[in-house]
Parts: structure tokens; C-alpha cells; sequence
């Protein structure tokens, strides 16, 4: 049976593909490709009320998306990373029709980004921000104008993106920072969102940008980037720009001198201590904290675009909130803002998993639904599929879903898009607060830090259902805030809420009054609010993975030799993780049953650890590894499963363990993994037993 069911869903994933490259479908199938990781039971459930349909592609067009702009006729122009840009005819499938492809332009450099406005189109190649046009009116490009051309310093990791039109008609492009083992600024700008006028003239706005993929404003007018996280980034976010805003890795600071730059800090005045971002940011001019993280793993890993729900209910009951891309996981966040005392922060929750390929761009079609933009070359995913384009419908159904939640002087108030059953939603149990941050620091990203327990008080629902007051003791500014809401059932007492956790970001305390605790009917006795750091994480400097003292060489993480080993072994073997997420030795052997001392050094630039499973159970570790929440940093993403034989603990960059075991007495082929969320279906190896 189980060999079955890992047929039909090699045959579907085969299907899926081809139906993103144009090949016709077998009938019965279509229903399954609108959802093509359909062994996600969350994407099932998902699939109730947003629906993905598959745009199928030209057979030979390997369309990785890098920009979409959506034409007023109705058409989806893409750009690809290729360097063509394609006209989309009916890519809402109208009709049951099937879309048509027509090339507009080639021959351009890695294109991150597209806009169109009055009959052109705009797009920032590495090197230079073009216009392009059609000047006789046949439906192709015929003249390519540079309309502003910065320098490179030939470094893989200068990417551009954009452009964004602003409301006076400028551009902003924001352009990446190189990489070097750490990021760089080597060409002028780089790290850095300018505004370029149609004329060629360039104005620095705001610097302290890594990998900026996503660049939007909301319904407001204010103006969102995406970040994904590296040195001096913990996870990835989302942020207010202002012109003037350090937004936090300082190699892009070499440029403050410039006449031009509206900052002049340097990188000297940037401390490298690991506090949290929000305490640095009290002492540092101009460096502003997220407006709403997004817990690393937890969420995804490479943030990407920003899309704001300008529908007005065509999308469903999200009018105003943003919608932002997760390469890495190929899934869709959502995200609440709201602004108090001036400074943005809010909520994000999970959305929409389950897109074929990495999802990089999303753009509104007219009629409402979402047009999503894919690619993974380079920068793998988990989705199966190497680009594409996919549709997201709203079935017209209403999930029961946490709307919002927004800030109050004594904690949070939650609103759901429907009534609850108030019997559920105002019992304290049916919650769960905590709070953590990262640490800021050149290292790359951060683990979990300072996270603590926020004891629920009391819950008060309104009178129309809609919404829940939770009082809780001990929040904290410049922390994310999980808010789990497991027990809260929908006003039938039996629906559970979509998505029941979400994560917000406290800037600043409103103000305003106070819950009458003593008198809420939903109230619970104080509890302590002590710190209950994760294992190895401290308010600053690098984390110290625990020891595991003595035990046996059955140990799975032994990182002293065992007594009876007299301080003999029979394999040394030692092994570096490396970058782009792989291991320096892709096979090491060993005989059946000796003494094995393993020295694991991390040469990479993430955290990563070593963990040996069991034959052919990789997917299964990697997978229970990325699902282990905040939970799994104290755990070393290592799962309480007897598919794993041994491991380390995760290590960050420059850290180095040994651990002792004895090889599997049986001869074979035993896979090793980095199970660091993310990284176990790409950083592997095979540990080799012979007889």
C-alpha cells in the first residue's frame, strides 16, 4: 500500500510538471494540480478557500519568474531571470481558454523586477534601470533606453530589483549587497533603496538593506521592504521606510560620506554586541527595528515579495493587509498593520502553503484573484517544480481565521473573521503567549533569544463574538509575540480556527483602558513572568549548545569518549559544513560496528548540525525537523524519532563539535543531513558501512 501511494505521488509531481511546461492533462487529474503537493494536509484545508490553479507554460519556455505587471487590457506581462519578457494573453484562464505567450524583449541581464505605466515597460537589470518600447506598434520591443546605469563590481550577489513607481512618477530600485563571506558594498549604493527620476537622476534615499527582494506601499502610502535573513539580520521582516532610515547592516554605510547620502553614520558607530535590534536602536541615530517580524522557519526562510490587498473584498475579508511571498517554503504569509504613536507594527500569520515552485512575485489580476509568480534555480524551494505561474482564487468562502490582532495597554485583542463559540474562546486555557526576539549581530541570523512565558490574566469576548481581549502579564517592546489559539472554537463549537497562531511585533504600548481583571469572566490567577530562556540563548554573544555528559556510545549526541573505550578508536573522521548548504565530504565510510569519533566543524555562514538517520529516511527527518516550532532551537532541530541514530547539536558559524558512536552493525547506506528547517532536503550525505 505504502509503495502505492509513493507511486501516485511521483505520478502527480510528474503531472505537475509537465502541466507548468504545457503539456495537455489526463482527465481527472486537473482538480488534483490546482493543489500539487497534495500530500500537505494544511494546503488541503487551505484549498477550501483559496484555490490554486496551474497557468500552463509553452513547452521549451523556461519562464523563472523575476517581475509581473499587471496591463490595464488585462494582460500578465513577466519578466524572466533569463532575460525575456513575455506577454500573457487571458492568464485568468477566461472561459476555460487556455493563455497565450508572445515575447516581447530578450536579451536582457537577470531582471528582478517590472512595472509598466503610460505604454512602457521599466525594468532594473544588474547593471542599469531600462525603458522599454514598442515604437511601431508591432507587439515587440524595438528600443531599449537606459534610463540609469550604476556601476558593478562583478560580485554573484549584486542583484537589482524593481522598479517601484513612486506617486510624484519616480522609481525606486533597491539594489542588494554583495557577498564576501559577509555582505559588502563594493559598488556605490549597493545596499541601499534609491529614487530615480524618468530624466536619470539619482537620489539615495535609505541604506542598511541586505537582500531586499520586496519593495511596496501599503493602502496608506507608506512604503514596505522585504528583508531575508544573513549578518546582521536575525530572520526576515518587513519594515517602514523613511528617507534617512538605517535599517541595519551597515556594510552600505561606506557610502554616508557622499555628498548625496541623507545619513551619515558610519559603520564604526554600529555595535556588533548581540542585543536585541530594538535596544541598539535607542542608542544609534536613524536605525529602525521591523515593523512585524517573521520568525525564521517558523514561517519560511527567504522572504520575497509584497503584494497589498487592494481588492476590497474580491480577495476575501483581508482588504488592506499585505500579502508576502516565501521563496524558500513556496507559501504566501499574511500581514496586519497597524500604527500606534506613530510607529508601524503588527501580525503576521500563515496563508496559502502548498505553490509549485519558490514563490518570488505575486500581482492583483482584474478580476480579483492572485497571480503568482514562481522560480528556484539556485535558490531551492519546496516546491517541486523549477519556475511557473500559478493563480489564487478565493472560493467565496470565509475561513474562520484570526483577522487581525492588535495591541492593547495590558496585551492583545484578537478579531476573527467569524463569530466564535464563547464558551472556548473566553476560557484562558484555549491560549497560549510567549514572547522572544534575536539577537543583532555580523553573524548570520540569530537563534531564538530571550524567550519567555506571558501568563493569561483574563479573556473578554464581545458581545457580537467577533472579537477576544487577552490581558497577559509581561509584554515586551521590540519582541515578537506568538499568540497560539489551539482551543478556540468557531460558533458551531466544533470548528477550529485555519491558522491558529499568529506573531506580533510590539513597538510601542498604546494607550487607553485597562481590563477590570478581578471582574472579566474569563480570568485566571497571576502567574510568574520569569525569564525562561531557550537553551544556549542569552542576551548576547554566541549560543553554547549543551553537553551531554558521560552516557554510552548509544548516545545519540555522545560528545565525550566513553570510559570503555580506553581512550581508543577505530574511525577519525571529521567533516565542515559548507556553502551553498552542503557538506565538504559527500561520502564517508566507515566498517560495521567500530568506534567512530566524528569532528564537525561549521565553515558555513549559517547555523547547521550533522545528524545521521536511518536508510532512506531523510524526507521523513528533514520534514519532522522543520515542523518542530520554537521548539526545536532547545532540541538542535533534531526529532524525537528512532529514525535518527546520531547528531550534533546545531552549531553557528566558527563552532566546531565532536561527538562518539558506534557504526550500525549492519552494513549500508545511512543518510546525514543538516536538519536545520530548510536545509535537510538540499545539505546531505551518505555514511557508508561496509561489512
Amino acid at each position: 500500500m505504502l509503495a502505492e501511494q509513493q507511486r501516485k505521488s511521483v505520478r502527480l509531481r510528474r503531472l505537475v510538471r509537465a502541466a507548468l511546461l504545457g503539456a495537455a492533462l489526463p482527465a481527472g487529474v486537473a482538480a488534483q494540480v490546482q493543489a500539487p503537493r497534495a500530500e500537505n494536509p494544511v494546503a488541503a484545508q487551505e484549498a477550501q478557500y483559496y484555490r490554486i490553479e496551474t497557468i500552463p507554460i509553452p513547452e521549451g519556455l523556461s519562464l523563472e519568474v523575476g517581475g509581473m505587471a499587471s496591463l490595464p487590457d488585462g494582460r500578465l506581462a513577466v519578466i524572466t531571470r533569463r532575460g525575456e519578457l513575455w506577454l500573457i494573453e487571458n492568464p485568468t484562464m477566461t472561459g476555460g481558454a487556455r493563455p497565450t505567450f508572445t515575447r516581447f524583449a530578450s536579451g536582457l541581464h537577470e531582471p528582478l523586477g517590472l512595472a509598466y505605466r503610460d505604454g512602457d515597460f521599466y525594468a532594473s537589470q544588474r547593471s542599469e534601470l531600462t525603458r522599454i518600447r514598442d515604437t511601431d506598434g508591432d507587439g515587440k520591443a524595438d528600443l531599449y533606453e537606459t534610463v540609469y546605469s550604476w556601476p558593478l563590481s562583478g560580485n554573484y550577489h549584486e542583484y537589482s530589483y524593481g522598479p517601484l513607481f513612486t506617486p510624484q512618477g519616480n522609481m525606486l530600485v533597491w539594489l542588494n549587497l554583495g557577498w564576501a563571506g559577509r555582505g559588502v558594498s563594493i559598488a556605490p549604493w549597493r545596499g541601499w533603496t534609491v529614487e530615480i527620476t524618468p530624466d536619470g537622476k539619482l537620489t539615495p534615499l535609505a541604506t542598511g538593506m541586505r537582500s531586499p527582494a520586496g519593495l511596496a506601499y501599503n493602502l496608506e502610502g507608506d512604503l514596505f521592504y522585504s528583508e531575508n535573513q544573513g549578518d546582521w539580520v536575525g530572520s526576515g521582516s518587513i519594515t517602514h521606510v523613511e528617507k534617512g532610515d538605517f535599517l541595519g547592516n551597515p556594510a552600505g554605510l561606506v557610502w554616508t560620506s557622499d555628498p548625496a547620502s541623507p545619513i551619515r553614520l558610519r559603520e564604526a558607530d554600529v555595535p556588533n554586541t548581540g542585543e536585541p535590534k530594538y535596544a541598539v536602536a535607542k542608542r544609534v541615530p536613524d536605525l529602525k527595528s521591523p515593523a512585524v517580524w517573521f520568525p525564521h522557519t517558523l514561517l519560511g526562510i527567504s522572504t520575497s515579495s509584497i503584494l497589498v490587498d487592494s481588492t476590497w473584498g474580491a480577495f476575501g475579508p483581508f482588504a488592506g493587509q499585505l500579502f508576502v511571498g516565501d521563496q524558500s517554503y513556496s507559501r504566501i504569509n499574511r500581514v496586519f498593520l497597524e500604527k500606534v504613536d506613530g510607529v508601524y507594527q503588527g501580525a503576521v500569520f500563515s496563508f496559502r502553503e502548498g505553490f509549485a515552485s519558490g514563490v518570488l512575485r505575486q500581482e492583483w489580476a482584474r478580476d480579483g484573484s492572485m497571480l503568482v509568480g514562481m522560480t528556484e534555480r539556485g535558490w531551492n524551494s519546496s516546491g517541486d517544480a523549477p519556475f511557473g505561474i500559478q493563480r489564487l482564487v478565493w472560493t467565496g468562502r470565509t475561513p474562520f481565521e484570526a483577522q487581525r490582532i492588535e495591541a492593547r495597554p495590558d496585551g492583545f485583542e484578537v478579531v476573527f473573521t467569524l463569530p466564535v463559540d464563547r464558551a472556548t474562546a473566553s476560557n484562558p486555557a484555549s491560549y497560549e503567549v510567549s514572547s522572544f526576539t534575536y539577537r543583532y549581530h555580523s553573524t548570520y541570523g540569530s537563534p531564538v533569544v530571550n524567550q519567555e512565558s506571558n501568563p493569561i490574566r483574563a479573556v473578554v469576548v464581545s458581545d457580537d463574538g467577533t472579537r477576544a481581549r487577552l490581558v497577559i502579564d509581561g509584554m515586551r517592546l521590540g519582541y515578537v509575540h506568538e499568540i497560539k489559539m489551539a482551543g478556540v472554537r468557531a460558533s458551531d463549537g466544533s470548528t477550529p480556527l485555519l491558522h491558529n497562531v499568529g506573531y506580533y511585533t510590539l513597538n510601542r504600548i498604546p494607550a487607553g483602558g485597562r481590563v477590570n481583571v478581578s471582574a472579566a469572566p474569563g480570568s485566571a490567577p497571576a502567574a510568574s513572568t520569569s525569564p525562561t530562556p531557550a537553551a544556549g540563548a542569552g542576551a548576547s554573544g554566541p549560543a553554547t549548545p549543551a553537553r551531554v555528559a558521560g552516557g554510552s556510545a548509544g548516545a545519540k549526541r555522545q560528545v565525550t569518549m566513553p570510559a570503555d573505550w580506553n581512550g581508543q578508536v577505530d574511525a577519525n573522521l571529521a567533516l565542515d559544513a559548507v556553502e551553498p548548504l552542503k557538506f565538504s565530504a559527500p561520502e564517508l565510510t566507515v566498517k560495521a560496528g567500530v568506534r567512530v569519533r566524528v569532528l564537525f566543524n561549521n565553515e558555513g555562514e549559517m547555523l547547521h548540525n550533522f545528524v545521521v538517520v536511518q536508510p532512506g529516511r531523510a524526507d521523513a527527518v528533514a520534514t519532522a525537523a522543520s515542523m518542530m516550532g520554537l521548539s526545536g532551537q532547545a532540541r538542535h532541530y533534531v526529532p524525537d524519532t528512532g529514525d535518527v541514530l546520531y547528531h550534533t547539536a546545531v552549531l553557528e558559524p566558527d563552532r566546531s563539535e565532536t561527538i562518539f558512536f558506534r557504526a550500525p552493525t549492519t552494513p549500508g547506506d545511512y543518510p546525514y543531513i543538516c536538519s536545520f528547517p530548510g536545509h535537510g532536503f538540499v545539505m546531505r550525505g551518505i555514511l557508508r558501512v561496509t561489512p
